[in-house]
């Protein structure tokens, strides 16, 4: 029987040596005024993944593929599909290490997520009408140029560059007894469980899910891959519409739990987010709140960890939100 794990701390510790030189550990800080909002006796530890270069954890992910890449396929180029973080930090590390980057997003992507992209050196493809279908075109490309697909779960590389915000958070709260990570794809949630497994077993890991973009989640409780019709979130990071093959067995064989937060949930920890850590966060960011919100009767009394995956949100996006009209 093959193991459900797609990589190992050894993977984390070399993906970490790849991007040490280019970014500095992101700070865990705890608020005061979000505890007493979560109640419950709750402590909770904030990784501000949104102070990173491209303001997302997706930096890691991508400084971690493209170091890894040989000169043969860095003469090549890459080719990704996102709606914007993975993009970003794949343009970053493309800069860095000399790589042009061809990136697909679907229409009516976050114009602000597109023009960084550009500004960074990336072909920015604007096709499909969200980010799956963005994968095929994608996949196309890549036969037509033979050029390398970074796919933003699908690959060893980008999963242990997610770990490593893992791994800091606990060199940084070793006590932590459990975090609420939001999926999208799942690399971050796989990321954290490969480094308890190895550091903490301990440390209850649980995931949250938007439930208009549900397919991890509906996939973990079914015991099979589901493909959703539709994604419908303001949350564009979660915005997929299937289960990944790399990620969903460690899921289902790991996590404690795994939840579902409406918009409207996320919506207002993104607000109470703003108003105690006065930073700005992306939906995908203020999902982890939400989840260890909903969960905190079942976490009463400990020390939750909770990561700002990204505060890359447009200008028209965050004006709803705070305005109440999500």
């Amino acid at each position: 029987m093959s193991s459900p794990w797609p990589i190992s701390m050894d993977d984390v510790r070399a993906s970490r040596a790849r991007i040490a030189p280019y970014m500095p550990i992101s700070p865990l800080y705890t608020y005061p005024l979000l505890d007493e909002w979560i109640d419950r006796g709750i402590r909770l530890y904030v990784k501000h993944e949104n102070f990173n270069p491209t303001n997302s954890f997706k930096v890691r992910n991508g400084l971690s593929f493209m170091g890894a890449l040989d000169p043969a396929a860095r003469g090549r180029g890459v080719v990704a599909a996102t709606r914007g973080n993975h993009g970003l930090g794949l343009a970053y590390a493309g800069r860095i290490h000399g790589v042009h980057c061809t990136i697909c997003v679907p229409l009516g992507n976050n114009p602000d997520k597109n023009a960084a992209m550009r500004a960074l050196g990336a072909e920015v493809i604007e096709e499909g009408r969200d980010y799956d279908e963005s994968v095929e075109v994608a996949k196309r490309i890549v036969q037509q140029k033979g050029a390398t697909l970074a796919h933003s779960t699908n690959n060893k590389d980008i999963l242990a560059g997610a770990a490593t915000l893992s791994a800091e958070m606990l060199e940084q709260a070793p006590d932590l007894d459990a975090m609420v990570i939001a999926v999208g794809g799942g690399s971050q949630a796989v990321g954290a469980l490969t480094v308890a497994r190895a550091l903490k077993p301990s440390l209850a890991v649980y995931a949250v899910q938007a439930e208009g973009a549900s397919a991890s989640h509906d996939s973990y409780h079914a015991g099979r891959m589901i493909a959703k019709e539709r994604a419908e979130t303001f949350a564009d990071g979660l915005a997929t519409r299937s289960a990944y093959e790399l990620t969903l067995p460690a899921l289902r064989e790991g996590l404690a739990g795994f939840i579902t937060v409406s918009d409207a949930e996320i919506a207002e920890s993104l607000r109470v987010l703003l108003g105690t850590t006065h930073s700005l966060v992306e939906g995908a960011g203020a999902a982890g709140l939400a989840g260890a919100y909903s969960l905190r009767d079942q976490l009463a009394g400990q020390r939750i960890g909770i990561i700002i995956s990204g505060g890359n949100i447009d200008g028209a996006t965050l004006g709803k939100v705070l305005n109440k009209e999500i």
